[in-house]
């Protein structure tokens, strides 16, 4: 069974910052599988950050440039670094697994970005 917790979020004012992490444990194959979502009231849960491997990582557009992804593999443990936070930001944050068509999420956490 994998298990993952979300942290980090809370209320910033448009243009600060927050850090959300996600500590996972079980039967995770691979950190690398590992990604952030978010999901906003009226809409459909969409990628925000996932791995690609080699170090590197993917961004939705939305989002590149202000997000970074990191990962702790020895502590199992992925970083969402969110700088210059915009209104649009708000939504509640997921951290997720995948791995052979599978996908296995965090509780979320929720991120709210004032004007």
């Amino acid at each position: 069974q994998v298990q993952l917790v979300e942290s980090g979020g809370g209320l910033v004012q448009a243009g600060g910052s927050l850090r959300l992490s996600c500590a996972a444990s079980g039967s995770i194959f691979s950190i690398n599988d590992m990604g952030w979502y978010r999901q906003a009231p009226g809409k459909q849960r969409e990628v925000v950050a996932t791995f690609t491997g080699g170090g590197n990582a993917n961004y939705a557009d939305s989002v590149k440039g202000r997000f970074t992804i990191s990962r702790d593999s020895t502590k199992n443990t992925v970083h969402l670094q969110m700088n210059d936070l915009k209104p649009e930001d708000t939504a509640v944050y997921y951290c997720n697994y995948y791995r052979r068509g599978r996908s296995y999420w965090g509780q979320g956490t929720q991120v709210t970005v004032s004007s």
